[in-house]
């Protein structure tokens, strides 16, 4: 249960011929520890009656060192740990680190190898939203949502599984590629699973979305302005949901998005149900770019999937940054080489830190019964954000 402190502090209300009046701000803190914070982060909420007056996020309660940690290990060893910060992404968190490694070296990736990342990029992507999808309608009372989001990510959890071995920390990047050749078969199965997903969606979004309570919950409520968004750097489709148009998918095409048509999902309203609507109409979107990807591949040659390397990998001196669009927003690497086998420097861009930090815009003039619906409606991930 929520670790619940209480703070008062007394106002004197006064007015010209009206009787004194002390009234009283509470200070109310929800967590670090609670159902409702994905994890352990807390809010420090000042309350004028029913009404949140202000908010402040307080994190880093599961600060784990990642970024030390990145520097005295070789670029091997630093995916199992990139991979981590976002649990529901990690096959995302992987790439940037590939990425970043592979443009200082000035390494050419196999095509092959190319098409895979991205059909595995987008799989990941909807593993990720339908976890919050299931999991945002329990947060404001529906219990049905969550058990026919996790039929979904099952489905898609086996092929990732079979091609990994991992359901969460799939460790199938390698600088130059990937970790080896694709299942016989294993096209034939993703294709399958898809179309599962996809003709069984419907029963998903009919439950929710059709539900006027979970509607009454969430329209006009945690509206988040586009000017927020550029002054926090909130990213993803959170900030979508805002009117933001921004995806580095189409707008900086990165692995084979260049030669795939990536619809961007918007919504203007910037509430929490623009955000959920966002979040379900991107899965489709994933769902159709996953097909593609498997009709691609289908027409490759046969060919490596990887790059040999040498038993000691080092990076060439110099620095770059490489980011890629995450399920959450933008997730970025900035990678700083001494010529070592191990980064002088690589910092880390996580989606979650800086779209959390809105809440400090949201919550304030918002109901405290809001606050839940707001903050399940932000689809973040507490290690994303304690990196």
């Amino acid at each position: 249960m929520a670790n619940v402190t209480e703070n008062r502090e007394q106002v004197v209300g006064i007015g010209a011929g009206a009787k004194e009046l002390a009234t009283e701000d509470m200070v109310l803190n929800i967590g670090p520890q609670h159902p409702s914070t994905h994890g352990v982060l807390r809010l420090r909420l000042t309350l004028d009656g029913e009404r949140i007056s202000q908010a402040e996020p307080i994190v880093g309660y599961m600060h784990r060192g990642a970024e030390k940690l990145f520097e005295v290990r070789d670029y091997r060893q630093i995916i199992v740990l990139a991979n981590r910060h976002d649990w529901l992404s990690a096959f995302a968190n992987e790439l940037g680190v590939v990425l970043a490694v592979e443009r200082m070296l000035g390494m050419e990736v196999p095509i092959r190898a190319v098409w895979t990342r991205t059909l595995l990029a987008e799989l990941n992507r909807i593993l990720n939203h339908l976890m919050f999808l299931g999991s945002y309608p329990l947060e404001v009372g529906a219990i049905t949502p969550i058990f026919y989001a996790f039929r979904e990510r099952e489905t898609l959890q086996a092929v990732m599984e079979e091609i990994s071995g991992g359901r969460m920390h799939y460790m199938f990047n390698r600088v130059g590629g990937l970790k080896e050749e694709l299942p016989q078969g294993w096209l034939d199965r993703v294709a399958d699973a898809v179309h599962q997903v996809r003709t069984r969606l419907p029963n998903l979004e009919n439950l929710i979305h059709g539900n006027e309570i979970f509607r009454a919950r969430t329209r006009g409520v945690g509206i988040l302005t586009p000017e927020a968004i550029m002054q926090y750097g909130v990213s993803g489709p959170i900030a979508r949901a805002s009117g933001v148009d921004f995806d580095l998918r189409r707008d900086e095409p990165y692995l084979a998005y260049g030669e795939l048509p990536v619809k961007v999902v918007t919504r203007q309203e910037g509430d929490c149900l623009a955000r959920f609507e966002c979040l379900l109409d991107q899965v489709k979107v994933s769902l159709d770019l996953a097909d593609l990807c498997v009709d691609r591949m289908r027409g490759l040659p046969q060919g490596p999937v990887n790059q040999r390397l040498p038993k000691v990998l080092k990076v060439p001196e110099g620095h770059t940054y490489a980011w890629t669009e995450n399920p959450l927003g933008i997730n970025g690497y900035y990678l700083v080489s001494r010529g070592e086998k191990t980064p002088w420097r690589l910092k880390l861009r996580s989606a979650s830190y800086n779209n959390i930090q809105a809440l400090k815009e949201m919550l304030p003039g918002q109901l405290v019964a809001d606050m839940i619906a707001i903050l399940g409606s932000m689809f973040f991930v507490v290690g994303d954000i304690d990196k």
